[in-house]
């Protein structure tokens, strides 16, 4: 075995063991416990970050920050790992600290010129835009650590009622629309509820309460039972305009019914807590949709009108 494919084989058999030594390494490998202590000084002299440990049995130990072998990619391969990572340059904060940007960093000056080249050519030509959110990416950061840990986090909240302290076990981080969000089981009430991100003030691991198993099974693709929720039935009307507004939402779009002249109707079950919520997505559109039903939904409607002819009128 040439020397090279040595050092890369013995990165990825120490990368996976949390502890070892010179003589389990000779004995796996067929060599000499002298030529396994020079491999592992060359490994450490070209960053992998390997660590003696002194006392009895010795042995190494690997940094936290483990270093992965080298991987293969083709040019197609190349550009699509180039620009997936571009995909998260317009989001003010990201979970992964400064990794991502070294990552990228990486990646680009170790391409081929040619390949190099055909990527400057595309940059600013493709873009992977998200509105800009300004949040702590400490707190993404304490999140993530708490999801690959298993770990509950306290957490301070600002919610429409005020700043409250809870202990959440988070199931994921997700973004949409430039937004961190952050499904999870909060142990005040006893529910599992979504936290945006940007509204969480602190967060610090609690390795103290334990985690519920029933929740470190669940992933962001359970979506939660609203069967004990109170429902009612959302009504709309659309121009065809309105149709053309909606239909690209996807809360709206698949309950979509498309007249002849392309105006729409609309009718769906929502939980009746979140019915505000909906209305103030419809909003935005103006007379291009109507709330038909329910009644409050759309006495929601006239008091928002209401409120903004006062706010000019005045």
């Amino acid at each position: 075995m040439q020397k090279s494919q040595r050092l890369i084989q013995l990165i990825m058999r120490i990368n996976a063991k949390p502890s070892f030594t010179v003589r389990e390494l000779a004995d796996e490998f067929g060599l000499s416990t002298r030529t396994i202590t020079r491999d592992l000084l060359e490994l450490s002299e070209l960053g992998v970050p390997v660590y003696s440990i002194q006392g009895r049995g010795g042995g190494y130990r690997l940094l936290q920050e483990r270093l992965l072998p080298p991987i293969s990619f083709t040019e197609g391969e190349a550009l699509a790992m180039f620009f997936a990572c571009q995909t998260m340059d317009y989001y003010s904060s990201l979970p992964f600290g400064e990794g991502a940007d070294s990552a990228l960093d990486k990646f680009y000056h170790y391409l081929p010129a040619d390949v190099r080249e055909q990527i400057d050519r595309l940059k600013n030509r493709i873009m992977f835009w998200s509105p800009y959110r300004l949040m702590s990416a400490e707190i993404l950061q304490t999140l993530l650590k708490a999801i690959m840990i298993g770990s509950v986090v306290n957490i301070e909240y600002r919610s429409s009622s005020g700043v409250s302290e809870r202990n959440i076990q988070p199931i994921g981080l997700y973004a949409s629309s430039g937004y961190w969000y952050c499904p999870a089981y909060c142990f005040t009430k006893e529910d599992i509820r979504q936290f945006r991100a940007d509204r969480i003030l602190s967060a610090k691991l609690d390795e103290t309460i334990a985690c519920r198993e029933d929740v470190s099974q669940k992933t962001l693709l359970d979506k939660p039972n609203n069967n004990d929720r109170e429902q009612i039935a959302l009504e709309l009307e659309m121009t065809k305009k309105g149709v053309w507004l909606l239909e690209s939402n996807p809360r709206f779009g698949p309950f979509i019914q498309q007249n002849e002249d392309g105006s729409g109707a609309l009718s769906m079950k929502i939980a009746k807590e979140d019915m505000n919520f909906y209305v103030d997505l419809i909003w935005q559109f103006g007379d291009e949709v109507k709330v038909v039903a329910p009644a409050e939904a759309a006495a929601y409607i006239l008091q928002k009108i209401e409120s903004m002819r006062s706010l000019y009128l005045r």
